[in-house]
């Protein structure tokens, strides 16, 4: 097999595979893998993760879609922020089952978030010419 198409068919797994290590974190108690002697601070960052855990799905989703053979289109774009958002929406309700984790509304406005933010640079970089070391980037993903 060759190199390209091993990364391709990798890019497209990374998807899933993150998608089932959230879902695997997500029946854990929060402090299962670590927690940091400040329980402040350890708020803090977990909480901060939401900003960025379901924006690496998203980012992950458009990496693997961007191997495909047709193009990358907004609506595919969209789709991908769409499908990240709603693995959110479900993770907080996958929470909501266990009494050692939380799930709020605040929890999903924070993951739409992150998102967002990606899904601002993404469509920037491929759709309106902006951001153009990240569309190079993304470019060379399109070629495998």
């Amino acid at each position: 097999m060759k190199e390209e198409n091993f990364l391709k068919y990798v890019l497209r797994l990374l998807p899933i595979a993150y998608m089932a290590a959230i879902w695997i974190m997500s029946s854990l108690p929060s402090n299962h893998f670590v927690e940091l002697p400040d329980s402040e601070i350890d708020h803090f960052i977990k909480e901060s993760l939401h900003l960025i855990e379901f924006a690496i799905l998203y980012v992950l989703l458009v990496l693997a879609f961007l191997t495909r053979e047709r193009g990358f289109s907004a609506r595919l774009n969209v789709l991908c922020a769409v499908i990240a958002g709603l693995y959110g929406l479900t993770d907080e309700i996958h929470q909501s089952f266990y009494t050692y984790r939380s799930a709020s509304w605040f929890d999903l406005v924070k993951d739409v978030t992150g998102i967002s933010v990606c899904f601002y640079f993404i469509r920037g970089a491929l759709f309106k010419g902006r951001f153009v070391r990240l569309g190079k980037v993304l470019g060379f993903v399109r070629k495998f």
